[in-house]
């Protein structure tokens, strides 16, 4: 079985849900001293531990793969060579524009890297690789991630090919993941790994101006005066086609460190929220405080804040007070 070493957050998720590593070294049947190096990511983890750790932690997998800014730094130094490494190797050999091309494409489609490597019969490994330019493809397995992607063989290399020719590939070509300027949070959670885990969106000449409100009332709580704009951001027209929609800044960090301090999130009030999406819990009509929404079943659902840790329970009136972050967006 294909093996990951990608940086995790597994011992955040871990500590969050209360679960001891020697309930998850139990899980895993391996040793404790194993459950440290894995949740420092310096030992590999297969696609069934995995899996198994998922479950255990009650969260998605692609949750607990790490964010730019979350890792330890000798981890990301690390991924950072070996990413240089490969990049090198694969210089002028076309895998870039392949990779960028899935990227893209998958993107757009609101698939998850999970979704096209399970629908290809991949290991999440290998089509991660894939994507980053970083392994030649058989023409078995192209089949295979056309089929995934929605795609005829000869309809994707000509969406591939024709994206090149026009120049959209071109940034995701040379931006390695996790630097990129607009992204866009889909509906149950977040979709690239393991850098950053959100769809690309271009600017385009569609886009709209949407207002930002937000002012930081103290390290928990924002004051959202929608009375008096802060200021406009550049939001893509069809996310911006509610004019309820809106901005607010990143001024409290209560969903963790994972975004920088100048991301604005767009906010779209008449969408509903479910399991694993960001949200503004509003306590009243102008407190909001950033939060992450857990739980399947709106009987069972509850706000988590994670920056300090704190549950908030949610009632079937609770859906009024919460409003579903569509957009993030990093100047």
């Amino acid at each position: 079985m294909e093996e990951i070493i990608f940086p995790n957050q597994i011992r955040m998720f871990r500590r969050i849900r209360g679960i001891t590593m020697k309930e998850l070294a139990d899980s895993l049947g391996i040793s404790l001293s194993a459950v440290s190096k894995i949740e420092k990511g310096y030992r590999r983890l297969d696609t069934e531990q995995l899996e198994k750790i998922s479950s255990l932690l009650d969260c998605p997998v692609e949750d607990l793969l790490v964010t730019e800014t979350s890792s330890h730094p000798d981890i990301i130094a690390s991924w950072e060579r070996e990413k240089e490494r490969r990049n090198k190797v694969n210089e002028g050999s076309g895998l870039k524009t392949l990779g960028a091309g899935l990227r893209y494409l998958r993107a757009q489609k609101g698939l998850t890297l999970l979704d096209v490597a399970k629908g290809a019969g991949l290991t999440l490994s290998v089509y991660h690789r894939i994507e980053m330019g970083q392994r030649e493809v058989s023409e078995k397995e192209f089949s295979h991630i056309a089929r995934a992607l929605g795609y005829e063989e000869q309809d994707l290399q000509i969406q591939i090919y024709e994206l090149d020719m026009a120049g959209n590939l071109q940034e995701l070509k040379e931006a390695p993941m996790g630097k990129r300027k607009a992204l866009c949070c889909p509906r149950g959670g977040y979709n690239d790994l393991p850098i950053n885990r959100f769809i690309v969106r271009r600017a385009q000449g569609s886009d709209a101006l949407v207002n930002v409100y937000g002012k930081k009332e103290n390290d928990e709580v924002m004051l959202i005066d929608k009375a008096v704009p802060t200021g406009k951001v550049v939001c893509p027209s069809d996310l911006a086609s509610s004019e309820e929609v809106y901005g607010v800044p990143y001024l409290t960090p209560t969903l963790g460190h994972f975004f920088s301090q100048k991301a604005v999130f767009i906010v779209d009030p008449t969408q509903s929220v479910q399991e694993n999406d960001f949200a503004l819990y509003y306590e009243d009509n102008t407190h909001a405080r950033f939060v992450s929404v857990q739980g399947k079943a709106i009987e069972d659902q509850y706000a988590l804040q994670l920056a300090p840790e704190k549950k908030i329970p949610l009632t079937l009136e609770s859906g009024k007070k919460l409003h579903r972050v569509v957009l993030i967006i990093f100047p």
